[in-house]
């Protein structure tokens, strides 16, 4: 804890350290706050549960650490917190502006409990950011962690694992799948991480599906791969099981690691990258037309209700991910197959090889609108 201790301290700008009033001063306490005096950073000595006169007494013990200013706090009943909130706001950098999340690559990292999530983080990132544990589900809130590498500005959101319904018991557990869809939600890439001694299950499918439903570049990380019995088929049939299981995924890459070693995670960031530029791109109208032409001359749409389709023109109108308008005389009648058809020239066409694409149709009378 006192290397990750450190580590929190190099990356705050304002710095909490929270003691515990009924406990009272404890060997570990006198360690930080030893820490702390070499910090030339805002830092506030809190000391929380402190309800009562008794507590307020104890309480003072505290000041043997030569500390001017103290806030006695009482989280439960919400007493001092107010104030603490205040001198803390106040004390933020001048300079300091919210961060332009739009410059930064949002990376999510998901999968079932025990697979590996936070020993892949801490390789990521390249220090011990999150405590391994082989304890399933030991890993349970949400970490984000700013970093950069090769001059690129990411942001690491580090989940807890998603587990079957019929195990999560324990409101902290229903609390970690809420936790890791909405890290899902917050993403520009999901790496969807799969454990290769157990192989793929229910419940990998299931989270994929929710990083799909929501339009994020998705990434499969197959972690343990040097645990598993090997032959020269292996890798092949393992990436041929993935794409039987997620064929709604058929374009996200898959990677195979071991974030214990170290054996592969430097193709990660590498995708990422690649997926990333995928994710933000943008096609010119005219480049989209010639190919959508194209594409329409070379396979006519099946009839709608009887009635030929006619298509007029295609354009972008949104990233993250790549998004397409159709401009249609049947909006409604256009068939799953074709959309289909469409979808894979626009992605063959403009390096849309691993990311998801969203294709919309809309009526002629909303073509000046």
């Amino acid at each position: 804890m006192r290397t990750q201790s450190q580590l929190a301290m190099e990356e705050a700008d304002v710095i909490i350290f929270l003691m515990d009033g009924r406990s009272g001063l404890t060997v570990a306490d006198r360690e930080v706050a030893a820490m702390l005096r070499k910090v030339k950073k805002p830092v506030f000595y809190v000391i929380n549960k402190v309800d009562g006169d008794k507590v307020e007494a104890l309480a003072t013990e505290f000041y043997e650490l030569g500390i001017d200013t103290y806030y006695p706090v009482s989280a439960a009943h919400n007493h001092g917190v107010g104030d603490l909130m205040d001198a803390v706001t106040r004390a933020f950098p001048k300079n300091m502006v919210a961060e332009e999340e739009d410059e930064l690559t949002k990376i999510a990292v998901v999968g079932r409990p025990n697979v590996g999530k936070s020993s892949l983080v801490n390789r990521l990132l390249g220090f011990e950011r999150s405590v391994a544990n082989p304890v399933a589900g030991t890993t349970r809130d949400s970490v984000d962690t700013l970093f950069t590498c090769n001059k690129k500005r990411y942001l690491l959101i580090d989940t807890a694992g998603i587990r079957r319904k019929g195990k999560v018991s324990l409101k902290i557990e229903t609390y970690s799948v809420v936790d890791a869809l909405r890290s899902i939600e917050r993403a520009d890439v999901v790496l969807i991480v799969i454990n290769a001694e157990e192989g793929v299950t229910e419940q990998d499918t299931k989270i994929a599906g929710y990083a799909y439903e929501a339009g994020r570049s998705c990434l499969f990380v197959v972690n343990k791969w040097d645990t598993v019995t090997k032959d020269n088929a292996s890798m092949g049939k393992f990436v041929e099981k993935i794409r039987m299981d997620f064929k709604y995924l058929a374009f996200a890459p898959i990677v195979f690691v071991s974030a214990k070693s170290g054996q592969r995670t430097g193709k990660i960031m590498a995708e990422i990258d690649a997926l990333m530029e995928q994710y933000t791109k943008r096609v010119s109208t005219a480049d989209l037309n010639n190919v959508f032409k194209e594409a329409v001359e070379s396979h006519h749409a099946p009839l709608a209700t009887g009635r030929r389709v006619k298509f007029y023109y295609a354009t972008q109108v949104a990233i993250k991910p790549p998004s397409f308008v159709v401009f249609t005389n049947q909006p409604e009648g256009i068939h799953f197959s074709y959309e289909r058809y469409l979808t894979n020239k626009f992605r063959e066409a403009f390096g849309f090889s691993g990311t998801p694409l969203k294709l919309m149709f809309r009526g002629r009378e909303k073509m000046k609108k």
